[in-house]
C-alpha cells in the first residue's frame, strides 16, 4: 500500500469530517427528542475517526488495482454523501432531507463494501464498521424525524 495514496484518501476523509466542526451539534440537537438507544456523545468522534482511517486504508489498497473502477466510484460517492449529510442535518436542520441523504449514503457504502471485497479482502473488511455505524445513524435519523414531527428546518433567508 502506498503511503502517498493513503495520505490522499485520508485528506478526503478529513475534509468530510471537517463538516462536523463547521456544523456542530449545538443546543438545537440537544433539544431534540432522541430514542433511548442513542449512542453517547463521546462515541461519535471515536467511531468517525476510526471509520475515516479504515476507509482511507481501503481506498489506498484498492486504488492501484486493476478493475477498480466501480470501487473507486462508490468510494467517491460515499465520501461526497458523507460530507453532505452534516450540513443538511445540523446546518439546515432538514431532518427529512438528511434522511434521504443518509439512505443514499448507506447504499453507496454497501456498494463500496461489495466492490472493495471483490478486489481485496482487507479493503472490504475495512468498510464493514462503516456500514454498521451508518445503519445505526440511519435508524437514529429516522427516529429523530418520528420523535420530532413539528421540527422546522432552519430558515436560512432570515439569518443576519
Amino acid at each position: 500500500m502506498s503511503i502517498t495514496l493513503f495520505a490522499i484518501f485520508l485528506a478526503a476523509t478529513v475534509a468530510a469530517g471537517a463538516t462536523g466542526m463547521l456544523f456542530p451539534t449545538g443546543a438545537w440537537y440537544k433539544s431534540l427528542q432522541k430514542p433511548a438507544w442513542t449512542p453517547p456523545n463521546w462515541a461519535f468522534p471515536v467511531m468517525w475517526t476510526t471509520i475515516y482511517l479504515l476507509i482511507a486504508f481501503a481506498g489506498a489498497r484498492v486504488a492501484p488495482l486493476e478493475g477498480n473502477t466501480f470501487a473507486m466510484a462508490f468510494w467517491a460517492l460515499q465520501i461526497a454523501l458523507n460530507t453532505l449529510w452534516t450540513p443538511v442535518f445540523f446546518g439546515a436542520r432538514r431532518i427529512k432531507g438528511a434522511l434521504v441523504i443518509i439512505v443514499a449514503l448507506w447504499l453507496a457504502i454497501l456498494g463500496a463494501t461489495i466492490t472493495h471485497f471483490q478486489l481485496d479482502l482487507w479493503a472490504g473488511l475495512a468498510f464493514v464498521p462503516y456500514l454498521v455505524w451508518v445503519t445505526i445513524a440511519t435508524a437514529l435519523n429516522l427516529s429523530i424525524l418520528r420523535l420530532n414531527p413539528g421540527q422546522k428546518p432552519l430558515e436560512l433567508h432570515k439569518l443576519p
